[in-house]
């Protein structure tokens, strides 16, 4: 089965010699790489590397992806194999977290909004870092990458049972740490 979605295509597109479709692979894919590599192995330096190294794999050495499944599905089972690959060779690492700040509008009544989003996120991401790797994973990749199930039960290494398992409890889990003022969270 071959799958057809812009990444793919681009990476097609890439490999035939359009050296611009790169960009359009490395904006699709990069940002959401890193940040799923970084629930493994808790440490953003190291997720950015790892998340260089496959793209390393795409552009420099051209091998490992096949089209059976979306490129976007490819890179984040890589980036998982290679994470966990870092974890059994490291302790456990300590987690930056990730930027959500970023520019703050000028005007009041959005700085209060942005900051109230900003504080939500964080909270949001507390809970998420108290959850079980495979949990964090499921939700980050479903609900974060806006992967389906079967690609997030691919890059998990389970059914599409198992995954939805694994999300209807991670969602119980976040309702009980977040608590009623989390409830719009979930």
């Amino acid at each position: 089965m071959q799958y057809d979605d812009s990444l793919s295509e681009s990476y097609r597109r890439f490999l035939a010699g359009d050296e611009s479709a790169a960009r359009e692979v490395m904006d699709g894919l990069f940002l959401g790489l890193v940040r799923f590599i970084a629930g493994y192995v808790r440490d953003m330096p190291s997720a950015e590397d790892i998340a260089m190294d496959v793209m390393a794999e795409l552009f420099a050495k051209r091998r490992g992806y096949e089209p059976r499944s979306k490129l976007k599905t490819y890179a984040y089972m890589r980036g998982k194999c290679l994470a966990l690959d870092l974890l059994r060779h490291r302790k456990a690492l300590a987690f930056d977290g990730l930027d959500a700040c970023g520019d703050l509008p000028d005007g009041r009544a959005e700085l209060d909004a942005e900051l109230l989003k900003t504080e939500r996120e964080r909270e949001l991401s507390k809970a998420l870092d108290l959850l079980p790797a495979d949990m964090r994973a499921a939700v980050r990749l479903v609900y974060f990458e806006g992967m389906s199930y079967e690609e997030a039960a691919r890059v998990l290494k389970k059914t599409r049972k198992q995954t939805d398992n694994l999300l209807y409890r991670a969602k119980l889990k976040l309702r009980e740490i977040l608590g009623e003022e989390g409830r719009d969270l979930i």
